[in-house]
């Protein structure tokens, strides 16, 4: 059985505004009905796989289990890195965690965040390798590049060691365009893919060798995890002093054991938007609508509205991306769409929050978003999962008025405990102990008008609360 480590972080610079730190893209619906991080837990579901091991960042757990949730997969384990240390720590940690339990066991090493078309050849591709992995190699996988791309790395396949499986001569940095049409003129270069089949011991093995401070600082890290509603939650003091580096650089460039296996499959890292245009549906023009969006004399262009509030029309648009959301909007030339990265610096450093919140705040019990905020009143739309509920809290400087709008709400004010349906509205005094619940079997949505002199998020006295927060 090979056990799916599903890496699951990332800044979510590159597809800004609609991915942001606070929910980058492998959670978005990006090309489909499926989150990127969705399609990648599915596409390992079956004979041969375990129950894939996820692993996080901490303001990303109850997303990914919600997710997980939606799409009917269970996770073996959510591991919660206190912080990103890039790929090696991570990588090193699922396999020590494997190794625990099965000294045998085989891991995937899978980025969440990349687009395969046939989920079925990429498993026969990990078919193929299996063997070599077996053997004691680290197999890799290499994509069959379909132009001279500059924003992926390569890899140079050497001498077939199993069938269908090359020794890896070397990892090639990203070229420039000169170099790149040297490396698509060769059949033997391969776009890198970023995923690793291994037996766990032999990946700490070569960590061992390569890495040694990184896998001293994981094992250390691992040793004062401690177990957090389901989740294993690493130690934080310990994997702050990990030394940051990826896979790659860390390991895999220095290990002589390593294989690639060429997948043939159609395959993207959605590394920008110019990666989603080419990867979208297009007209005869070419150009890629999503559903609120409109197209006049436009060629070659991305227009996508993220809100049924929001029209986007476009009018005699050549080579450009357009994404309009209910809080931002970003407009590039196509060829200049991967400097997003610098356009959100620009807006973090002016302190604009839309450089990294995205307006749907999740939540352990649903979410919520802003709809209105004024100096002193905001209106938010909250959602609320069947069988879940928020904290028994207070707040010191701000009343509520709950209006619900679906579902049902059971609503604590002090000693009160009300049961509301729709359209029926309660109002919470300032200071009084309060809590909402969702005490039926579809989603709860209320709407919450909030008045006072301070309405942020830190205003709140928990009291009692089922996922442990403070």
């Amino acid at each position: 059985m090979i056990t799916p480590i599903l890496l699951c972080g990332g800044s979510g610079t590159r597809l800004w505004p609609l991915s942001r730190k606070s929910f980058p893209k492998q959670f978005a619906d990006i090309l489909g009905e499926q989150s990127l991080f969705q399609a990648s837990a599915l596409r390992f579901v079956g004979p041969g796989f375990a129950d894939p091991l996820v692993i996080t960042g901490n303001e990303f757990r109850f997303i990914v289990t919600e997710q997980l949730a939606e799409c009917g997969v269970q996770a073996s384990g959510i591991m919660i890195e206190p912080e990103g240390r890039n790929t090696a720590p991570a990588a090193i940690a699922a396999a020590l965690q494997v190794a625990a339990s099965n000294p045998g066991g085989l891991i995937l090493l899978v980025p969440s965040d990349h687009a395969v078309a046939d989920p079925a050849a990429f498993r026969a591709a990990v078919a193929q390798g299996l063997p070599a992995a077996e053997a004691g190699q680290i197999v890799t996988f290499g994509i069959q590049p379909s132009r001279a791309e500059t924003g992926y790395g390569w890899l140079e396949a050497g001498a077939v060691t199993h069938p269908g499986v090359h020794h890896l001569n070397r990892f090639i940095e990203k070229p420039n365009a000169a170099r790149a049409a040297e490396l698509f003129a060769a059949p033997h270069n391969l776009w890198n893919a970023g995923v690793f089949l291994a037996k766990a011991t032999v990946l700490i093995a070569a960590f061992a060798e390569h890495a040694p401070a990184i896998l001293a600082g994981v094992k250390a890290a691992l040793d004062g995890a401690v177990a957090d509603l389901g989740f294993t939650r690493i130690e934080a003091k310990a994997w702050a002093k990990v030394p940051e580096d990826s896979i790659d650089y860390a390991v895999m460039e220095k290990a002589a054991n390593v294989s690639v296996v060429r997948f043939d499959g159609h395959w993207s890292d959605l590394g920008g938007w110019q990666s989603v245009w080419q990867e979208s549906a297009q007209d005869e023009a070419h150009n890629a609508l999503s559903t609120h969006a409109t197209a006049f004399d436009c060629e070659n262009s991305l227009l996508r509205s993220e809100s049924p509030e929001i029209e986007l029309v476009g009018i005699g648009l050549k080579n450009i991306v357009a994404v309009a959301m209910h809080d931002a909007v970003m407009v590039a030339d196509m060829s200049d769409a991967q400097n997003v990265k610098k356009a959100v610096a620009t807006l973090k450093a002016r302190g604009a929050k839309q450089a990294v919140q995205f307006p749907k705040d999740h939540r352990p019990w649903g979410w919520y978003e802003t709809l209105i905020l004024s100096d002193r009143f905001q209106v938010k739309r909250i959602h609320v999962h069947p069988g879940a509920a928020l904290s028994l809290q207070s707040h010191v400087h701000r009343s509520e008025h709950w209006i619900v709008v679906a579902g049902t709400a059971r609503v604590t004010v002090d000693e009160k405990v009300q049961l509301l349906t729709e359209n029926q509205s309660v109002y919470i005094p300032l200071g009084a102990v309060h809590r909402m619940e969702n005490p039926g079997k579809v989603p709860m949505v209320l709407i919450e008008v909030q008045t006072g002199s301070y309405l942020g998020e830190d205003d709140i006295i928990r009291y009692e609360d089922i996922y442990a927060r403070s």
